[in-house]
């Protein structure tokens, strides 16, 4: 009896430690390699403390810029800012003059509705704790005055959100478990505990799960499909959505071997997606400033699965991508933590 309870645990014992290198040995991309491509040709712009997402209108050229210092204990507020594609360097200013006291933004969406409308929707984590949804109506001048916040239960570690409607929005839950021993086991497992919520205009639910590390999301300009990024997972999921209801249903998901972050959309339906090849580099970068970690961003058809690779570099020009903002004939590269963009050819 013994022995079998000792064949038992040395399987789990097995299983667990195979489990453990199915995650690390893809995710610090050993099975991959890549060359420098496109970074020699960008145009860096100093901007703030970890230009974390970007967004584009696409039809004015103006680009969006969520920054906040993720390094410093007890940071001052971050915000968003704007620049011209056209004029970068003469046009670039802190737009959220009207922003919560305490705003840490992270993913941010546009909202362009049918009757003119616009507004930035903003994932934000307050230095005193909590999670919120603030959203900023946009005046003719790109400045953001604060509308509402919005918080519910189930937004519960949110990273990213897409808006589909001047009150409706989908946001990814990137950790299943927040705090305790299950956070680490999560990551290290590769545990699909991390989720999709949704926000009707009147209440939140959970609309997807099952997904490991859940990052970017984004929607299809006729609304009809949802894109979700699995950083972890390195995969990037495509769902039937239903306008009218919200609902979800899983149609595919394409593998992308390489840490998906943020998603944007191209004019053709094309997803341009951040992302972190190494991730245990991006940890290091994480943890000293001083360390550079790649940076990658890649071209996804969501109808073929096809993936190209648009831009790498190992770090000296920007550390750490996590968002690839495609506009006409450029792109914009955001970071984690770098306080610049690049500002690329699209090419």
């Amino acid at each position: 009896m013994v022995r079998i309870i000792l064949i038992a645990i040395g399987l789990v014992v097995l299983i667990a430690l195979a489990r453990v290198a199915y995650m690390i040995v893809p995710a610090a991309g050993w099975l991959s390699s890549h060359e420098p491509r496109l970074a020699d040709r960008c145009q860096s712009l100093e901007v703030a403390p970890g230009t974390e997402d970007v967004t584009i209108h696409p039809e004015a050229g103006i680009a969006f810029v969520s920054a906040a210092d993720r390094r410093t204990p007890n940071p001052p507020a971050g915000g968003i800012w704007t620049f011209d594609m056209a004029d970068p360097d003469g046009s670039l200013r802190y737009a959220s003059v009207d922003g919560p006291e305490d705003f840490q933004p992270h993913g941010i969406s546009l909202y362009i509705g049918e009757d003119g409308t616009q507004r930035l929707f903003v994932i934000n984590h307050p230095v005193a704790g909590g999670h919120t949804v603030e959203i900023f109506d946009i005046d003719d001048q790109w400045r953001l005055f604060h509308a509402e916040t919005i918080t519910y239960p189930e937004l519960s570690s949110p990273n990213d959100l897409v808006a589909v409607g001047p009150r409706q929005f989908y946001a990814t839950n990137d950790r299943g478990f927040v705090g305790g021993v299950m956070e680490p086991l999560e990551a290290y497992f590769g545990l699909p505990a991390s989720s999709v919520s949704y926000f009707d205009g009147e209440t939140g639910r959970i609309a997807a799960g099952g997904l490991i590390y859940a990052n970017g999301i984004n929607v299809s300009a006729d609304g009809r499909t949802l894109y979700v990024a699995e950083f972890l997972g390195r995969a990037v999921n495509l769902y039937d959505r239903n306008p009218e209801t919200g609902a979800l249903t899983h149609r595919r998901r394409i593998g992308v071997r390489t840490g998906a972050d943020n998603i944007e959309i191209d004019e053709s339906g094309e997803l341009w997606i951040g992302a972190h090849p190494r991730v245990f580099d991006f940890l290091a970068h994480m943890e000293d400033e001083s360390v550079i970690a790649p940076s990658h961003v890649i071209r996804v058809n969501p109808e073929t699965g096809q993936t190209v690779t648009v831009l790498y570099t190992d770090g000296e020009e920007l550390s750490g991508s996590s968002v690839g903002a495609p506009w006409r004939y450029q792109f914009v590269v955001g970071a984690v933590f770098d306080s610049n963009v690049l500002i690329c050819p699209r090419g």
